[in-house]
């Protein structure tokens, strides 16, 4: 029971940092009007965070290694809620962009100690079950964090939006504070520094598969906003009502991933990339249309939600005493792809318009398909 309570305050801080990351593409719109700059251009606000994440994660852990646990996991939502409370006084888009930097060196911090912790107090069938409550914190941001920017922004400005993203942080502080036991009595989460697991093949093209994945997820999703409002003509409200259904559904599909990835990580894994796939498709040819887009919002948010933890289990799943390296690797791999997709995304945008936005994810997934059948070879002829 402790431990489990220990789980859903972690999810909490996994909610608070999530927010401040991803709570940006509700409002990319907003604040492309804001700053007088181009959709793409403002994509910059959710690649530059997750550049910073990727690049300087595995330094930052390394570099952190020997400080109190609980101490670092603190100081990191210290971060990101004097960011998210700086960023309403900024009035130049490089600005806004230099504050939005500050948090995300702490992000793959704060991941990597969550997820170690709940990796290392868990039976091996119940891995992927309480990784899993530390992604519905992820997945819950998309349900409250991502639609409450939106309205917020519509409603008041996109200040506002960045405020209530400061306040939740500080309730996720509070509660690591108040609740979380000492993390020396959780076992070791020491670093290792040995890196021959690095040279494992299939290491590798499990790190690739992961990438594309969520280079997919992250190429029209991270457009999601400006693809309602323009594509399907939807209202601010409309937009956010969507965001909040897309994350109800997730909470959903966060619970039967880890669930499905305990029984089967392989076809878990292809059948989420079909549906994934699927669900694009149909989003390219109904997605003016209300009713089928509401039905297309529903099974996205379902299947996109499970995302996240079925690539860490599938880049976590090599047997190794390198379980923290990892975790950083997987936070890198996952933060290059969101930054790959906005990237690509953007490219897409401004060359094939936001309309044709989905058939960039459809390609990048059937390039995922054919890794995924070159990683069976590798597993089957081990």
């Amino acid at each position: 029971m402790r431990f489990n309570k220990t789980l859903f305050i972690l999810s909490l801080g996994t909610f608070g940092i999530t927010n401040t990351e991803f709570s940006v593409i509700g409002i990319l719109p907003d604040l492309a009007k804001a700053f007088n700059v181009s959709i793409s251009k403002a994509g910059w606000l959710l690649s530059v965070f997750a550049i910073i994440v990727a690049v300087f994660g595995p330094f930052m852990m390394i570099f952190l290694s020997l400080i109190n646990k609980k101490k670092l996991l603190v100081f990191s939502l210290m971060v990101f809620t004097v960011s998210n409370f700086l960023t309403p006084l900024v009035n130049q888009f490089n600005y806004l962009l230099f504050v939005r930097m500050l948090p995300a060196f702490f992000h793959p911090v704060y991941w990597s100690i969550a997820l170690s912790i709940a990796r290392q107090n868990s039976k091996k069938s119940e891995v992927s079950k309480n990784i899993s409550v530390i992604f519905a914190g992820l997945t819950i941001a998309t349900v409250m964090g991502i639609p409450l920017a939106t309205l917020t922004s519509s409603l008041l400005n996109w200040r506002f939006s960045f405020i209530i993203s400061g306040l939740i942080n500080l309730i996720s502080l509070l509660g690591i504070v108040v609740y979380l036991p000492p993390t020396n009595n959780m076992g070791s989460l020491k670093i290792h520094y040995d890196y021959q697991f690095l040279k494992n093949r299939i290491l590798w093209t499990n790190f690739l598969l992961v990438f594309l994945i969520i280079t997919a997820m992250y190429t029209t999703y991270g457009y999601m906003a400006d693809f309602l409002k323009t594509v399907s003509g939807l209202s601010g409200k409309q937009i956010s009502i969507m965001f909040l259904i897309f994350g109800i559904t997730g909470i959903f599909g966060n619970k039967l991933a880890g669930k499905f990835m305990d029984i089967s990580p392989q076809k878990t894994t292809l059948y989420f990339i079909l549906a994934l796939l699927s669900t694009h498709v149909l989003l390219n040819y109904f997605g003016i249309m209300y009713i089928p887009l509401v039905i297309i919002i529903l099974f996205w948010g379902l299947i996109h939600s499970g995302g996240f933890l079925i690539s860490n289990v599938v880049l976590t799943s090599i047997e190794t005493e390198n379980q923290e390296m990892l975790n950083t690797i997987f936070t890198s791999c996952g933060n290059f792809a969101v930054t790959a997709g906005s990237i690509i995304g953007g490219y897409w945008i401004a060359n094939n318009g936001i309309h044709n936005i989905a058939w960039a994810s459809i390609i990048i997934l059937c390039l995922s398909l054919i890794v995924f059948r070159q990683k069976l070879k590798l597993t089957t002829n081990l």
